[in-house]
């Protein structure tokens, strides 16, 4: 494609915003229903710590505004999903959940601006060793994207359906990677490890809101059949009933 900044730009900020928004309604989900269950907190942990090395790289390579500022609202909403985990899931006081993410928020913010400052000058001298360096950490954090959605998989068939993670969070996961993607193809040179990463977030994404189109009218079903209450209702009322 021919190289157009506005395009670049435009299609960046639309990917921006989606990252910005995504984890809203799985904040929100989570809660409305006083549970996390079905959301693997993993998912969520890998994504906060992935971002830290995403963001390094953004930064490093001097992409788009928009682009750089995705992986830092990427990770501070991933670690409040996290630290929700931590307070509905794993049952930890208030107080010890939001220190634990705000602890890692900040393990997560130095570790980005060491890298930073570490592999600046080394790549300003067009030194092939700060050019790898980069390379590992944009690597490194598409890999960790990827493994991420792993144990959501795991989640979805230990249930047999997609609960705890909100289909919406999902699909604007997925339009923020295929907006971010369709940017980097109007930059004058395509930046192939941030587009294996956008792509990757685009296909794992598509394949959890497929499971739930297949999985969950099933299992509604099954419940139906057999006279049970809807999954998050009931989640809803046992995570209640262990707060009081």
């Amino acid at each position: 494609m021919p190289v157009n900044a506005v395009a670049e730009n435009v299609l960046g900020t639309m990917g921006a915003i989606c990252w910005t928004v995504q984890l809203f309604p799985q904040i929100w989900k989570s809660r409305k229903h006083k549970s996390t269950e079905g959301l693997s907190p993993y998912l969520v942990l890998l994504w906060g710590l992935a971002a830290g090395f995403l963001g390094a790289y953004t930064l490093l390579l001097n992409l788009n505004i928009p682009l750089i500022l995705q992986p830092q609202l990427f990770g501070v909403l991933s670690l409040v999903s996290w630290g929700q985990c931590q307070f509905y899931g794993a049952k930890r006081s208030r107080a010890v959940a939001i220190a634990l993410t705000l602890a890692l928020m900040l393990l997560v913010g130095g570790f980005e601006v060491a890298m930073v400052f570490a592999l600046r000058p080394a790549l300003d001298a067009g030194s092939e060793a700060g050019k790898r360096g980069v390379q590992f950490l944009g690597i490194f954090s598409a890999v960790l994207i990827s493994l991420a959605l792993i144990p959501q998989y795991v989640e979805i068939w230990r249930h047999c359906e997609v609960i705890g993670i909100s289909v919406l969070f999902m699909l604007i996961d997925l339009l923020g990677g295929l907006f971010s993607d369709l940017s980097l193809a109007f930059k004058d040179k395509f930046d192939v490890i941030a587009g294996v990463t956008y792509t990757t977030v685009v296909v794992m994404d598509a394949l959890v809101i497929l499971a739930a189109v297949i999985l969950n009218p099933r299992a509604e079903k099954r419940r139906r059949r057999a006279g049970a209450p809807h999954r998050e209702e009931e989640a809803t009322a046992t995570a209640l009933s262990s707060r009081t």
